[in-house]
């Protein structure tokens, strides 16, 4: 192979890592996940930096996702069958499952939660484990998009409760 495209094949490698603009694609067995995502820089603060499980058959769970990157979050997909069994190891209530489940600065969000609920729970920190938007309600985003009130729940050590009606 010629050296001179060798060695700039590899600077080239190590500007992009260094840049964090790399893509990385792992595969497994088919029952453990596949990850996808854009490589989070250091510089990217952690209330900006999302990871979603999903089905991977899932299409509203990919346009919520780019839906987040539109609105500043750099987000990391990873396809997991059992991210419903993930939901309720993590405290979602199993009647309040929502289509995917996300993380985001040591909070879980389920669902299609709408950007300004996620960062309204990020800036506010309340002691909750996380919130949901149960089910995959058609005024959504990810879905049509959202137009219309939603009813977002706060879930944690002290139960249920409705974090957002709007």
């Amino acid at each position: 192979m010629n050296r001179r495209f060798v060695m700039g094949s590899a600077l080239s490698v190590a500007a992009v890592a260094v840049a964090g603009l790399g893509v990385t694609t792992l595969t497994a067995q088919e029952s453990s996940p596949v990850v996808a995502t854009a490589s989070p820089s250091d510089a990217v603060p952690a209330n900006r930096q999302m990871t979603i499980w999903r089905d991977p058959g899932c299409g509203c769970c990919d346009a919520y996702a780019d839906y987040m990157e539109e609105n500043g979050y750099v987000v990391t997909r990873v396809d997991d069958r059992d991210f419903d069994k993930r939901s309720i190891e993590v405290g979602v209530p199993e009647n309040g499952l929502g289509c995917h489940l996300a993380q985001v600065d040591g909070y879980y969000v389920s669902g299609l939660v709408p950007a300004e609920i996620v960062d309204r729970l990020t800036t506010e920190r309340p002691e909750i484990i996380g919130i949901t938007l149960p089910g995959m309600p058609q005024n959504a985003p990810g879905m049509a998009g959202k137009n219309g009130p939603l009813k977002t729940f706060a879930f944690g050590k002290d139960g249920v409760s409705v974090y957002a009606d709007e």
